[in-house]
């Protein structure tokens, strides 16, 4: 009884070196920045030379960005390893799938989206963002992200075994997203508009939003993969 819950912690660091390491190597990071920067650059040119207007339009702008790189993402998450019988493979693992999940979701995570949250102050000054609300913006921003990849691996694994199930997952996902969008792009909002300061309100609301979907998450896509794999 005692030694099962000790072993499954080795288990777990493997998995996620191992996930890492497959997204590192695997080429998913490159396409993912390099759409944050296209889009970043691109939106000048469309908006126009107003750079107030720009300023006003960042806080949602930055979101939606955000959320389209995770979408971007989120197309390989678990339907590679259905395809190649990797996910047969975490099934027979000595630990409960929702460990395992977790595990592939948090490599997901530093190895995609910390990357693209260490480009956002760069993003930011490309979108006339003052410098001293560039760290409100990133602890904004990281505040919702985990929700944002939780709740986006629901859809993914949803869409599991689905041909051409990128498109499912937006269609799945979008819905979720809206309480994260909404907070995320107010406490931007507040925070552009007196640069340096915090907006805790919303800063809270995105910590309980991000730490609800780690709760509640994990279960709703281990019972996705199983009915997938059925």
């Amino acid at each position: 009884m005692t030694g099962r819950p000790i072993a499954m912690w080795p288990i777990l660091r493997a998995l996620f070196a191992r996930e890492l390491r497959l997204v590192l190597r695997g080429g998913h990071l490159l396409p993912v920045l390099a759409f944050v920067f296209i889009c970043v650059m691109l939106m000048p040119f469309g908006l126009g030379p107003e750079l107030s207007l720009l300023q006003r339009l960042a806080p949602g702008l930055l979101w939606v960005i955000m959320l389209m790189a995770v979408l971007l993402s989120l197309d390989r998450m678990f339907q590679a390893d259905f395809e190649d019988g990797g996910l047969d493979q975490l099934l027979l693992l000595p630990i409960a799938l929702e460990g395992a999940v977790i595990a592939k979701i948090c490599a997901h995570f530093v190895g995609i989206l910390l990357p693209v949250l260490a480009a956002i102050p760069l993003a930011g000054l490309l979108l006339n963002i003052h410098p001293d609300a560039v760290l409100p913006v990133l602890a904004t921003l990281l505040a919702g992200a985990p929700a944002l990849v939780m709740l986006g691996a629901i859809g993914a694994a949803l869409a599991v075994g689905v041909r051409r199930a990128g498109l499912l997952t937006v269609l799945i996902v979008t819905p979720l997203y809206v309480p994260v969008l909404v907070f995320g792009a107010g406490g931007l909002a507040r925070a552009l508009a007196a640069p340096g300061m915090l907006d805790v309100g919303a800063l809270g609301v995105l910590g309980l939003i991000s730490m609800a979907s780690l709760f509640l998450a994990p279960p709703a896509i281990a019972a996705a993969l199983r009915a997938g794999l059925r």
